[in-house]
């Protein structure tokens, strides 16, 4: 699982953990999150976040 990071705000997704309070399950891949899905932070879109090199 991965963690992918929004280039404008900073916000975390992180695959393992989803967001349930969102309706997203936890082990929810990115790639997997709608097309149209926005950050919850600051609204940003899918093509504005990165993955997180660990």
């Amino acid at each position: 699982m991965r963690s992918w990071v929004c280039m404008f705000c900073g916000y975390v997704y992180e695959e393992a953990e989803g967001i349930p309070d969102k309706g997203i399950p936890p082990g929810t891949r990115f790639e997997d999150l709608p097309a149209d899905w926005k950050c919850p932070d600051c609204d940003s879109g899918k093509a504005d976040f990165f993955v997180m090199e660990s």
